[in-house]
Order: structure tokens, then sequence, then C-alpha cells
């Protein structure tokens, strides 16, 4: 008990050194409350089959087990969990030996995956307090944890979580929900409310910072004021979070059905600009106008199609953010000289370029980005056969969806948008006499006039 209170001390007041905190009263840990079954709504029935196989199987083995984080939280403001997550006093070599079905993960932080066809029960040990640095655990000179992989109790393991209302434990012994952090309390309330000190557990994880932004707009929560105020201050420390990283969670912010309200968000805090720097650039230029409506309004279909059950994909999101940027660019080459084709196409490897040392974006991510970009000013060519030729394009739906939302807040002519869906649904002969160039006009390139010499009496001879 000593070493989860010593480590409690920690996360409270990270600044106090050893001396003050033997100087100090101690703090006493906040008493457990188990809530049993009848004070709370989570039923087996809505959990897994296999995540209860996974419990089952841990408990008859002699080891503790519990659903523990989002799944939790989820099943008690009565939603579907995604996933279902499993902790354990069992360490990951232990589990390995008890399911067949079972991979060890991870470096930073060692999990056991025990996969079900194509479900998968993430299955964690408990972490413990880790007071010293060893090879087990490891930081980095801002307070980031770049290992852990201490292993201890289910006291010591709920100090290690984020969020309070992530931090709620149902217990498969007795079906009760046990809470040391008060997060039966914060659901109540509608709080998200970090563990410990803000300021720590932000350098422990600048990651969390994006979480905070997510799970508030995701649950409709407010951010409790002593998580919010460091955010601002502390932002910057996304720079040394790996790019990879920062992409898949850019796509868990974005594809989750509140890309506004989290894109809004984002900005309030100034996070936006650590993910999406030239964007952000572009956007405070035309703070009210377009580029804001373009962004805004892809924001809002992709928000509509989710709701609605209908995929989203991540390349069109990200073509529109970075859009702005790209067409800058373009426009500066073509006043240079450059053709519209090759300015496009320089542009959008120049954004992308940049946007990798943010968001590193996969490739066959960043080949869709450009050719719903480079085909935009192909759609203003509507004469001859050009027109039939694009339309065949695999990329053509995704790239006139995007013309449309241009044509829709201002970015391109309504009227060449309006005819691009007239020429779709029109039959072939209707087609051809939308592309039939106007009378009197001259179409491709001009015939070339073709001179002869008189032939000589010895070539006339083939000699």
């Amino acid at each position: 008990m000593k070493t989860i209170l010593n480590f409690f001390k920690k996360i409270i007041n990270p600044a106090r050194n050893e001396a003050e905190a033997d100087a100090a009263p101690a703090i006493s840990a906040p008493a457990v409350r188990i809530y049993a079954r009848a004070e709370h709504n989570i039923s087996r029935s809505q959990i897994s089959e296999n995540a209860l196989k996974v419990l089952y199987r841990l408990q008859k083995s002699g080891f503790q087990a519990y659903l523990v984080g989002g799944c939790v939280r989820d099943l008690l403001l009565g939603r579907e969990p995604k996933d279902f997550d499993v902790v354990t006093d069992a360490d990951p070599e232990q589990i390995r030996k008890i399911f067949r079905n079972c991979r060890i993960i991870g470096r930073r932080f060692r999990l056991a995956h025990v996969h079900f066809g194509r479900e998968i029960i993430e299955v964690a040990t408990f972490r413990g307090a880790g007071d010293a640095q060893d090879d087990k655990q490891v930081l980095n000179k801002e307070g980031r944890l770049l290992r852990d992989n201490v292993y201890g109790t289910i006291e010591e393991d709920v100090w290690r979580r984020d969020f309070t209302v992530n931090a709620l434990y149902y217990n498969i012994k007795d079906f009760s929900v046990v809470d040391y952090t008060g997060g039966m309390d914060d659901h109540k309330t509608g709080t998200l409310r970090l563990i410990g000190d803000p300021e720590t557990r932000f350098r422990e994880d600048p990651v969390r910072m994006l979480r905070a932004v997510r799970f508030a707009v995701k649950l409709g929560f407010n951010l409790d004021t002593a998580c919010e105020r460091p955010i601002h201050d502390l932002a910057e420390l996304l720079y040394g979070i790996p790019a990879a990283r920062l992409y898949d969670e850019a796509l868990k912010l974005f594809l989750s059905g509140y890309a506004l309200q989290t894109f809004e968000m984002l900005r309030h805090y100034g996070l936006f600009q650590i993910l999406f720097p030239d964007t952000e650039s572009s956007l405070a230029v035309e703070e009210d106008g377009f580029p804001k409506l373009f962004l805004i309004k892809a924001l809002e279909n992709s928000d509509n199609r989710i709701a609605e059950g209908k995929t989203v994909t991540a390349y069109f999101l990200w073509s529109a953010f970075l859009w702005e940027p790209v067409a800058i660019r373009a426009k500066e080459k073509i006043a240079r000289g450059m053709a519209e084709s090759m300015a496009y196409q320089e542009a959008a490897n120049e954004v992308i370029s940049r946007q990798n040392t943010s968001t590193s974006l996969p490739r066959h991510i960043t080949m869709s980005m450009r050719e719903v970009w480079t085909l935009q000013p192909k759609f203003n060519m509507r004469i001859g056969s050009r027109p039939s030729r694009l339309l065949t394009h695999p990329r053509f739906r995704a790239a006139y969806d995007f013309l449309v939302l241009r044509a829709e807040t201002g970015g391109a002519d309504p009227e060449v948008a309006a005819w691009w869906g007239q020429y779709q649904a029109a039959d072939e002969t209707e087609q051809r006499k939308m592309t039939r160039p106007p009378r009197g006009a001259q179409v491709g390139k001009a015939k070339r006039k073709r001179t002869y010499r008189k032939k000589t009496a010895s070539q006339d001879k083939g000699i």
C-alpha cells in the first residue's frame, strides 16, 4: 500500500522533491467504492461472448479478470462498445499459456491479443506504480513514457489510467463495478476528469490531450477545468510524438461521426495546427469565408454519412483538409508560367511531403488524394472525347463529389458541377450532343498543310 501512496503523491504534485514529500503529511488513498449488480445497468447479455470466454477462463485458471476502460464506460451510457478490453493479474506469458489463440504484441506496452476469428479481445496485465526507472519503464526528458511494462495490482493499475470514466472495472466474479477514482459520479455529471495532476499526465503522454477532446465530443461531456487549463501551454509537446501515431489518432478524431465538433474544439485548444499546420495557415487568411466554409461542409457531410450508416474514406477527408494549401501553391506555379496539370501535381507533392512530417500518411491514401486533386481542373474540359474518358476514371466519383462540395461553398463554378451531374445521368446520344463543339468552333489541332515538290526525271524513274 505504501508503494501505491508514494506513486499517487507523485501524480498529485510532481514538482515536490523527495525531502518535501517526506516532510509532507501522508495523502490517504481514496476509498474504493463497489457498485453491486443491482446498482448499475451492465448486463452480461450486452458483453461479447468471446470477451466472456476470456474472463471466465482467466478466472478458472486462478487469476483476477475484469472488463475495463471504454467498454465499461459505453455500457454504462447504454451504448454498444466497439471492442472489449480485459485486464488481469496474469502476465503476458501466463496469458499465452492459457490461450492457444493468443499473440503478444507491443513494446511500449506489452499486451496479449486473443483471436476469435475477426474479433480480438485485448488482455493487459495490471500495471504497477513504477517508482524507479529501469529497462521496464523508460521516460524521456519531457517526462513522456517511452516504455512501461511494470506490472502490479489493480490498486496500482487504476492510477495509471487516464480519465476517471475510463477507470471503472467490471468484475466477472460477482458482476460488480469497482470504482477507485469517482468515475461513476463523473458519469452522472458528464465530466471528463484526468486522474492525478493534469500537467504530469499530459507530459507522460501528450496524446492524452487529443484523447481528451475526442472523448469530450464523443460522450457529450464537459472537460474538467483543471484538465483543460494546461492544454494550450502543452500543445507543442505533440511535436515529439511519431507522425504515424498522430495519423492513427487523427483517424479516430475525424472518422467517428463527430468530425465538425472535433475540428472546432481542436482549434479552440491550439491542437489542430499541430496536426494540420498548412491547413491552419490557410484558415487564418480567410477566417469567415472559403476555405473554412468548404472544410465545414466536408466535415458535416462526413458526419451525416456516418450517421446514415454509410462509409467515409480517410483520403476524401484528408483531401478536403489539404485542398486549399494545394490550390494556393498550384495558382502560384501557374502564375509563373507552369502548365496547369503540372502545377497541381507539383503542389500536391509539396503539400503531402510537408503533411507527412505531422501525420504520416499511408501511400494508398496519398495516391488517392493526388487523383482527387489533379482531376479538379479536368472538369472544365467538356468538349470532345475528354468527358467520356474522365467518366471512366476509377476516382471519378470521389473527384466529382469533391467538385460539388467546392461549388456549394464558392470554390468552383456551380454551372460546371451541374453540367457534370447532367452528363452522368444522360444516355450515350445525349452525352455526344452535350460534348459537341459549338458551331464554327475549331476543335483539335489544325491539320498540317502538305507541300509537294515536283519530282525530277531521275526520281520518277526510281534512280
